[in-house]
């Protein structure tokens, strides 16, 4: 996998510790704050089997996000904290971008899209986008 972004701090101990922590309690407001002060990893959808590719002529300093569509109609973005945890969810993706969780939050797009920290791990969290945009002022 490429890290297009990295500076090579592992984001997943305090991450993971913040997700653990929401997943006993939701309402968690120190583990939110350290979640949304944390970098994730954003798959890239261009190399995601089905995913279209980028649009020729696209800006390159913006992100494309990928956007999943669950049986029940409801659509989301999913993040990761570790390399591990989003092969273990998406093992197509073969490359991903290093983002804090507050600047990602801070330009959410949409009011039908949620965000999911850490799929398919016991711990994952999702987020509605309201809660979403509720990070980037816990991030300070």
């Amino acid at each position: 996998m490429t890290d297009f972004n990295s500076d090579g701090a592992t984001p997943a101990p305090a991450a993971q510790r913040a997700l653990s922590a929401l997943a006993r309690n939701g309402a968690d407001q120190e583990a939110l704050t350290t979640l949304a002060g944390c970098d994730v990893l954003l798959p890239d959808p261009t190399s995601v089997v089905g995913m279209p590719e980028d649009d020729e002529g696209a800006d390159p300093h913006s992100l494309s996000l990928p956007v999943f569509e669950q049986q029940d109609g409801a659509r989301l973005v999913p993040v990761f904290t570790t390399e591990s945890r989003m092969a273990q969810a998406l093992p197509q993706v073969q490359r991903y971008h290093r983002v804090p969780l507050s600047l990602l939050a801070g330009n959410w797009p949409s009011d039908d899209l949620s965000l999911t920290i850490d799929a398919g791990a016991p711990e994952a969290v999702t987020l509605t986008a309201q809660g979403v945009r509720t990070l980037p002022s816990l991030a300070g």
